[in-house]
């Protein structure tokens, strides 16, 4: 620890073997030790001591629309990277839709970390996105370095980002499989989804009828089939179904390379307390029955579920209208997704290490940079969340970092206070005040 430059301590240090008071090591950084609680602190660096608050690594989000450049009056990353770094969050990929343009060719990419780098808080990395008709440009984004492809099953809510079809999903699949690369997936069958009741109006359990279980199961199975054929490396993308749970295990014991992601608000709200006309609750797949929730919390448990995230979605207050069947489908949940996990978690007997390794170490390994972020680990980025896990919040709109202060958490009490934000050895966040933007743009390379 002789050449550390800064030291943070804490009775709680949550450690990839655990929990233990210790003294945490940073120079130039990076993590350089992690060392007994009451190891010396040498001349020259400066300590922070943390009392009982918990450091945890940085949290790693996998799945956060930003919307910019295009659609920057419904987010922007200015504004999303400063929500995330206020909930803990200090990586982030971003999704290659809802920008304008989407980020479907190299050109596309550039243009987009042009726009993000003197924007971002936190450290962020970049999807491509898989259409009908750019089979062509996924190496060179591949090569470009972004973490993986996005690709709907079905319609994705803007005109730009067309869905594949049977036949265009196995051409892309092989394409991507080719060259070792990743595709993850918004799975719902859309034939199912269109002969599903579809009855507008403010009642969300219309809405909830209209996108039913059977979609997701459907679509996944058809994305499980063509993995295996293909022998492709696939992720299912915010599951909410827990019907399919089971086949999902199955194909997983059978060889099939698939993991799964869940979120949030899938794990903290239930269909049964949306108020009608709330569509601030409104998401695809939507939020379903208490029942439904416990299978998925069960599977998170099991490891049947890999990760949290948030599938950050926002829009301007306007499109979020009392009708289910016309508002925007996307829940704003940066800033709050640690504290709604923890407050659940802990309900349901879960430790701060269950939600760490939801959220933080298999997110960073889903994209390979486990070997830099998701960890307090020696040779791993400095980046920390500092967390009074005890002390409670009441959760209110006009507080939050968002552009638009619409959310599904307004007036809920939430265990879980980030104290700061730490990246590569810098706080960025300290009492809900901010530094300039630090962040670094990430490619697969890293």
């Amino acid at each position: 620890m002789s050449d550390a430059e800064l030291v943070l301590r804490s009775t709680r240090v949550i450690t990839p073997e655990g929990t233990r008071a210790a003294s945490v090591a940073v120079s130039g950084g990076t993590i350089t030790a992690v060392l007994p609680y009451d190891a010396p602190v040498p001349g020259g660096a400066r300590l922070e001591d943390l009392g009982d608050h918990v450091l945890l690594p940085g949290l790693v989000d996998t799945h956060v629309h930003v919307n910019d450049p295009g659609r920057t009056e419904w987010e922007g990353f200015w504004t999303a990277t400063r929500a995330a770094a206020a909930g803990g969050i200090t990586t982030l990929v971003d999704m290659p839709l809802n920008s304008l343009p989407p980020t479907t060719t190299v050109a596309h990419l550039r243009t987009k970390q042009q726009v993000a780098a003197d924007k971002a808080h936190i450290d962020v990395g970049f999807w491509g996105g898989a259409l009908p008709d750019n089979l062509k440009d996924l190496r060179p984004l591949h090569e470009a370095g972004v973490f993986g492809f996005k690709a709907f099953l079905s319609p994705s809510g803007v005109d730009e980002f067309p869905h594949l079809e049977r036949d265009p999903l196995a051409r892309t699949m092989a394409e991507i499989a080719s060259f070792g690369g990743l595709l993850i997936v918004h799975a719902e069958d859309p034939r199912l989804l269109a002969s599903a009741p579809q009855q507008p109006g403010p009642r969300y359990a219309d809405f909830l009828a209209s996108r039913p279980r059977d979609a997701e199961d459907s679509a996944i199975a058809q994305l499980i089939r063509e993995a295996k054929a293909l022998d492709a490396r696939v992720h299912v993308l915010h599951l909410s179904s827990s019907d399919a749970l089971p086949m999902i295990a199955e194909a997983r014991a059978d060889g099939v390379r698939i993991t799964v992601e869940t979120c949030p608000h899938y794990l903290t709200l239930t269909a049964e307390e949306v108020p009608d006309g709330a569509s601030e609750f409104k998401c695809c797949p939507p939020i379903r029955e208490a029942a439904n929730q416990d299978l998925l919390w069960q599977a998170l448990a099991d490891g049947t579920i890999d990760c949290v995230v948030t599938d950050h979605s926002p829009s301007t207050a306007d499109l979020k209208t009392d009708d289910f069947a016309t508002a925007w489908g996307g829940i704003s949940g940066l800033q709050l997704s640690l504290a709604a996990v923890w407050t659940e978690a802990r309900r349901r007997g879960h430790g701060l290490e269950d939600v760490v390794r939801w959220m933080s170490a298999r997110t960073a390994a889903l994209v390979g940079l486990d070997g830099r972020k998701g960890a307090i680990a020696a040779g791993h980025d400095a980046d920390f969340a500092v967390l009074a896990p005890d002390e409670t919040f009441t959760v209110d709109p006009a507080s939050l970092q968002h552009r638009n202060r619409v959310t599904a958490y307004a007036g809920k009490t939430l265990y879980g206070v980030v104290k700061s934000t730490w990246l590569r050895g810098q706080r960025i966040v300290a009492d809900g005040g901010f530094t300039e933007p630090k962040g670094r743009l990430l490619t697969r390379t890293h």
